[in-house]
């Protein structure tokens, strides 16, 4: 008997089908691994050996975790995705479309008008593991969840990008009151917005639809919020018992005659496997205790932090309470008269707030003695108000201020604390006895309790048993420091590696104080904690986190005995200090608590547009709570008229609330402009230049969930940020209401508001995304007769937008053009100058009557209320005014900068407001930034030094798409408290320096002579020449070749770790080099280069300069590798000549040209190594043509290396060829793209790298699209001409030489690209690698090389417009183009990049086989 096996090693479970020769399934088995996956697949294997012993097997195995069985088995893999795709073909000839969710995997296949096949990236977002955490948090699992969903009678947002996030959402809706039912069905929608936003891409799902997957298989509702949303009829729904079998179907079917194997044998080898942990792999902070006698020592030292405690029967007297309603857990702790603990109660919520309290009362009233009198109440916490109002609670704290008065108890002059729970992470740091600064962590509860907790259950174990293993770990796992989703990623990485479960716990142990101290806190020195830190939170708690902060700061600290309950602790403290001494507490006695009960109905508000939904929770009394409303009027509460000034509100109204012309008046029609982005900037300018022109303009409706929701098919990144989503259902919205011409246009420079500026650039997103709405909105705009216009315009040259509007309009007048634009320009000068003078008036007002203003410093969008989330009425509420940045920014001094590049003209505005609130005793700031905004990683860290550098506080909160404010809420009371205690203490000290901190030195022409220069690696190839080039013209430079993760370890702690991969890699591998002591560092330079783009990759050079700083080397001079240096600093010492550019020129040639070689032949020789030592031979030599260089030697040269080339055996097969493009750095950096190029090798394909000087001759010919649209000198078109002229000059030999080989491709001119890439989009898009990316994709498709991996720093902005969002449009002109985007991060992990690169290789060699 022959069988087929199929076997599905997958994120969570693993599934096996045996199949006969007539492909019915003979058995099936599923089961979850709990991350042991070795023994779980010999169970499967067993299994299959005692029922069909005698038979003949053949097997495929597929899956994500399914890949390491493979390598060491020699087990046949098959990807998941053509496994599961040729499952459904084989079973289910009529589906167009297949949705397969998994545990962290999702799968979008479409079947029909041209194959396409996603999964997702790093992030596990609306899977099934995201299920699983949301159902825990609900005391339920999956299956309970869709039970509860089955209820449901309204839909609430929730975030889905990870479980992390739909925390955030969903803990303060249990905490209100919020039905679990309506919360269930929520979850599930939050996955259908995830899988169609992250997955789709722009792409509708239409036809037969096959939901696969257990999730889909097992839980009928969420097929049930699919199958609404997509708007599918039963006839188009398939789903079966066996959905979740399907990719190990679709193994089983795809076995193949040598797919044959021996079950013993394989069972054998899987029995004795030992799989070594990778070296790199191993924390470099070593073990938690080297011996028991250090953990004795441990424990004896933290035992002493002890509060005094009685028992509770014994004591007689006044008592205090405090309760702390956190997000997951609720704590009450009774003090007595001495501050002795009488009383302490810890519980999960599980998932009812109100009742757990209940519990805890109804537990301390039934052991209080008659003799103990509770006199005063106070409670703190997510649950504050709602719990203050259910059971009547005297007091309600910040969550801050109860942590510090706890604190104090045990370290009165304590400077420093931090606070770990379940899902907030709390850094305190204290001067003088007061609050100093304020530190949370963001949305995302990385690090935290719930974060340890969540690992413990995937691996099958409580956190108690998982944390206990770490204690014991000989060799800990360095796992990043990033969010849940990617140490997923991670941990199964290290475990394919062979990590045991005792080091991965001790790995994450050292991951959470790595996440506190470099991601939350930001530490530069250890120094800056103080000497005296208090460690408090449940997750401290764990010795095993605890003993990873010792040793990761070198301190000792005080851990409470309290430390789970020190919110409550000092809510007991406060109240104790705020009783008079006379009167009863409020809090709900003992005979109404056994009658306490709560109904809860829900409504929605209708006393404003927002219409609000609501929760009202009613109690026995007839008091109310209600929830959800976003301002006071729907809880029932007269919404106070507050005299002090919404100055976002104000802008808001007065930016769109302009009359359009009637109908009967607008005589050349309708235009539509969407309320987004930059027309928060530019719409006053926008609506009159058209209402002159006769057009009725027609504006977008407001911002709100559901709008978002109209486009999200049409999303192409998942990962751009929500004001960028926001745009696609602005869009629709202008469709919808009729308009058949849309004007949304690409602003690349704003208004250069101050001469201090080095440039004016728009975000990357802000200034190409309508290029976005018009590739991947083409369908709708066909079908509804739209036409888009998106001119790539500068805003600052009047003579280039006039022509540039004219070439728009050519049907109207150049004369009612340039009156409309004249008209256009009065209303912004005025608009500007009315914002500004209301800002002055707000700051006289506020010193008149010594009120305090909050600066809502952000982005111009940041005012929208669905972005904002009604932050700025909150701030009113908390009785202080709210101003805007550009309100303010016009006071501040001039003055340059140096710790930044200024180079964006919105964040420019944050800088000067950051100076004129320290300059006004009145003002505070609060920074409002986007999730996704890579250029806020730069931004933040500038405000927040500028602010500290006079004492000032810095708030920051970062926005998504989750609308509930309770942790902002903690962020502004927390920031309003310290600003009163800042107030009645005027004893707070200057603020601090860094204890070294040295002048960056000159690098003079003296120093030349004496100096090494570092450069970071970037190009291999490339740079051993360019290092011989300078070296040549008397530079000492040294390229730092080999880069480790202890590198990225030091580039994570000393840049912002929301910054770009490539400046964490090169700054990181700059600073571990200085550091080893190798060099002389007041003789040492570094050099970064520098684009001088929109980019923030400009900026790499001043994160390098603050870097160093931080580090206590910043004497070390730091060079800029450019046309035109950006620094502050003038080297005189370092120059590049015109001989100089001459043989860097000639070094990248040459460089290019052994790089394009070496990957044309390796695949093919019959000699492995052969090809590696030709390309050495000739790296070597093409050095000794530098120094006296000839044409005649070069073109010599250049023949002698193709026929070398040439002359390599290899083997006549056909391979698949595979480009790379992408992001520069990580397109040729081997370390930061994980050696992608050798995984296409080893996958059987050849890698195509397109030309390195390419991009800097796109550089170049940008200048002559600048100089014809943007309204720059002619000369620099002129310069740009030539240079590519100069370059071509050295370029032209090699093409001409690889054309008349006949055996290798050359490469295209740079006008020629440009030509191919405006078929996608406009050469306007200059930012990163802007047009060259498509061009080079096009570059390859006509070169017969179908299969490209965009290569791109997770988040990177301008490849969400350039590298993503144009994939819909090369997929039009090329339909059989088979691409894949691949993001690289200090914490994803090398699996799920694999794996996508095998998806694409399959589909790669499928097609290279039909064509053979």
């Amino acid at each position: 008997m022959e069988l087929q096996i199929g076997l599905d090693v997958g994120s969570t479970t693993a599934k096996l089908v045996v199949l006969n020769n007539k492909k019915e399934i003979l058995h099936k088995a599923y089961q979850r691994h709990f991350s042991d996956i070795k023994n779980t697949t010999l169970s499967l294997l067993q299994t299959v050996a005692e029922k069909f012993p005698n038979a003949k097997l053949k097997m495929n195995a597929s899956g994500s975790s399914g890949l390491g069985i493979c390598e060491e088995t020699g087990i046949p893999f098959i990807q998941e995705v053509i496994a599961c795709t040729e499952a459904v073909k084989a079973t289910q000839p009529n589906i167009d479309v297949i949705i397969e969710l998994g545990g962290e995997d999702a799968k979008i296949i479409y079947l029909t008008n041209g194959l396409e096949q996603r999964m997702n990236t790093a992030c596990a977002g609306g899977t099934g593991a995201f299920i699983d955490q949301i159902a825990a948090l609900l005391n339920t699992d999956a299956a309970g969840l869709n039970e509860l969903a089955k209820g449901a009678e309204k839909i609430y947002p929730i975030a889905s990008r990870c479980g992390v996030f739909a925390k955030t959402d969903v803990q303060p809706l249990l905490n209100e009151g919020a039905r679990k039912e309506d919360i269930a069905a929520s979850v599930f929608q939050a996955v259908v917005n995830q899988t169609i936003a992250g997955l789709a891409n722009g792409r509708p799902i239409r036809g037969n639809v096959a939901f696969l997957g257990g999730p889909l298989t097992f839980l009928t509702e969420l097929r049930k919020r699919f199958i609404e949303t997509l708007r599918l009829t039963d006839e188009q729904v398939l789903h079966n018992e066996n959905g979740h079998y399907y990719v190990a179907l679709g193994a089983a079917l795809e076995c193949q005659q040598e797919n044959a194997i021996n079950i013993n044998e394989i069972i054998g080898i899987l029995s004795h496997s030992k799989p070594v942990v990778s070296v790199s792999n191993v924390n470099k902070n070593g073990m938690l205790f080297e011996t028991k006698e250090d953990y004795a020592a441990f424990k004896q030292r933290h035992d002493k932090a002890k509060v005094p405690k009685a028992p509770l029967k014994d004591y007689q007297g006044n008592a205090f309470l405090g309760i702390d309603a956190g997000s997951t857990t609720t704590k009450m702790v009774l003090i007595g008269g001495e501050d002795e603990v009488l009383y302490t109660f810890y519980e999960k919520n599980k998932g009812n707030p109100i009742e757990t309290v209940r519990e805890g009362l109804a537990k301390l009233y039934e052991q209080l003695p008659k003799e103990v009198k509770i006199r005063r109440s106070a409670v703190t916490g997510y649950g504050e108000k709602l719990i203050q109002t259910a059971y009547q609670v005297d007091d309600g704290l910040i969550e801050t201020i109860a942590h510090y008065q706890a604190a104090k108890k045990f370290q009165p002059d304590v400077d420093f604390i931090i606070d770990i729970g379940g899902q907030d992470m709390k850094c305190i740091r204290i001067k003088n006895g007061v609050i100093d600064s304020i530190h949370l962590n963001e949305a995302c509860s990385a690090g935290c309790g719930s974060f340890l907790e969540s690992f413990a259950e995937t691996l099958g174990q409580s956190v108690q048993e998982f944390s206990k293993l770490a204690l014991t770990a000989k060799s800990p796992v360095d796992l990043g420091s990033r969010c849940t989703v990617f140490m997923n990623s991670r941990v199964k990485q290290v475990q394919k590696e062979g990590a045991s479960i005792d080091n991965i716990s001790a790995g994450l142990a050292y991951s959470i104080v790595t996440n506190a101290l470099y991601k939350v806190i930001k530490l530069k020195f250890v120094e800056e904690l103080g000497d005296k830190i208090v460690v408090q939170g449940g997750t401290f708690l764990n010795d095993s986190v605890l003993r990873a902060f010792e040793k990761m700061t070198g301190k000792e600290v005080v851990r409470p005995d309290l430390a789970g309950l020190m919110g409550a602790y000092g809510c007991a403290l406060v109240a104790k200090k705020n009783w008079n001494g006379e009167e009863t507490t409020t809090l709900i006695p003992k005979t109404k608590l056994y009658d306490f009960q709560v109904k809860i109905t829900h409504s929605r508000c209708g006393l404003c547009e927002n219409r609000c939904p609501i929760t009202i929770n009613r109690f026995p009394d007839k008091r109310t709570f209600i929830t959800g409303n976003r301002c006071e009027r729907g809880a029932g509460i007269q919404k106070p008229k507050s005299t002090l000034p919404n100055l976002a509100k104000e802008k808001y109204e007065k930016l769109f609330n302009r009359p359009s012309l009637p109908e009967e008046e607008a005589v050349r029609g309708k235009i539509g402009i969407p309320r987004v982005l930059n027309l928060y900037e530019n719409y006053p300018f926008w609506h009159t230049f058209f209402t002159e022109l006769g057009f009725e303009v027609v504006l977008s409706n407001k911002s709100s969930k559901k709008l978002f929701e109209k486009g999200i098919e049409t999303i192409p990144s998942e990962s751009v940020c929500y004001p960028a989503k926001l745009s696609h259902g602005h869009i629709m919205n202008l469709i919808e209401k009729g308009v058949k011409i849309i004007f949304y246009p690409s602003i690349v420079y704003e208004e250069l508001e101050r001469r201090t500026q080095q440039n004016h650039y728009n975000c990357p997103v802000v200034a190409s995304y309508p290029e976005v709405i018009r590739v991947n909105m083409e369908q709708v705009f066909l079908e509804n007769g739209v036409k888009f216009l998106n001119p790539f315009l500068s805003i600052h040259k009047e003579d280039a937008l006039f022509n540039e509007l004219c070439a728009v309009f050519p049907d109207i007048s150049k004369v009612e053009i340039k009156y409309a634009l004249q008209k256009a320009r009065q209303e912004d000068i005025q608009f500007n100058a009315w914002l500004r003078q209301r800002g002055e008036e707000i700051i006289k007002q506020l010193e008149e009557e010594d009120q305090i203003g909050i600066v809502l410093a952000g982005h111009p969008y940041h005012i929208d209320p669905a972005i904002n989330h009604d932050l700025p009425d909150e701030i009113i509420r908390l009785g202080m005014a709210v101003l805007t940045e550009d309100s303010v920014s016009h006071l501040a001094p001039l003055r340059s900068r140096d710790e930044v590049v200024n180079q964006w003209t919105f964040h420019s505005r944050l800088y000067e407001a950051a100076e004129v609130v320290k300059e006004h005793p009145n003002l505070e700031l609060l920074h409002v930034t986007s999730f996704g905004c890579g250029l806020d990683a730069i931004t933040t860290d500038a405000v927040q030094e500028i602010l500290e550098q006079d004492n000032q506080l810095y708030t920051w909160i970062k926005m998504d798409e989750i609308s509930n404010l309770g942790a902002a809420r903690i962020r502004l009371r927390s920031m309003k408290a310290a600003i009163e205690e800042r107030k009645n203490n005027k004893n707070l000290g200057i603020a601090q320096k860094n204890a070294v901190e040295k002048e960056e030195a000159i690098f003079d022409k003296k120093a030349k002579e004496i100096y090494t220069i570092l450069a970071p690696q970037m190009v291999p190839t490339h740079f051993k020449l360019f290092e011989e080039a300078f070296n040549q013209h008397g530079y000492q430079i040294k390229v730092l070749e080999k880069v480790s993760e202890k590198d990225v370890e030091e580039g994570l702690r000393y840049v912002n770790n929301d910054a770009c991969y490539p400046a964490i890699v090169t700054i990181g591998q700059l600073i571990a080099n200085l550091k080893k002591g190798h060099y002389d560092l007041d003789r040492t330079a570094v050099i970064m280069s520098q684009t001088g783009g929109g980019c923030r990759a400009t900026n790499y050079f001043a994160l390098l300069q603050k870097a160093l700083k931080n580090a206590g080397m910043g004497q070390v001079p730091v060079l800029s590798l450019s046309a035109k240096s950006i620094s502050g600093k003038k080297h005189t010492g370092f120059r590049i000549t015109l001989p100089l550019a001459k043989k860097l020129i000639i070094a990248a040639n040459i460089g290019d040209l052994l790089l394009r070689l070496k990957l044309a032949v390796r695949p093919y020789e019959v000699v492995k190594g052969s090809t590696e030592a030709v390309y050495h031979k000739w790296l070597e030599q093409s050095k000794y043509i530098l120094p006296n260089f000839s044409m005649k030697e070069y073109r010599k040269l250049i023949q002698h290396i193709i026929d070398d080339f040439s002359r390599i055996e290899v083997t006549n097969e056909q391979k698949p060829k595979v480009g790379v493009v992408g992001e520069i750095l990580v397109k040729f950096h081997p370390f930061a793209n994980n050696q992608v190029v050798e995984i296409i090798e080893e996958e059987g394909g050849e890698a195509v790298v397109p030309d390195f000087i390419d991009f800097f001759l796109y550089g170049l010919y940008n200048r002559k699209y600048k100089a014809q649209h943007f309204g720059f000198p002619k000369m620099d078109s002129i310069f740009g001409n030539i240079s590519i002229e100069f370059i071509e000059f050295y370029r032209k030999p090699i093409r001409k030489a690889l054309q008349e080989s006949g055996l290798f491709s050359a490469p295209l001119e740079i006008h020629e690209i440009a030509e191919k890439a405006s078929k996608f989009l406009s050469l306007g898009n200059q930012m990163g690698e802007g047009w060259l990316l498509p061009g080079e994709i096009a570059e390859l498709m006509d070169a017969g090389v179908q299969n490209v991996v965009c290569v791109q720093p997770f988040g990177c902005l301008p490849n969400h417009i350039v590298g993503k969002g144009m994939f819909n449009a090369i997929k039009k002109e090329y339909p059989n183009a088979n691409l894949v985007a691949i993001d690289y991060d200090a914490s994803i992990s090398k699996v799920n990049q694999v794996n996508r690169i095998k998806l694409m290789m399959s589909v790669a060699k499928t097609n290279i086989q039909q064509t053979i």
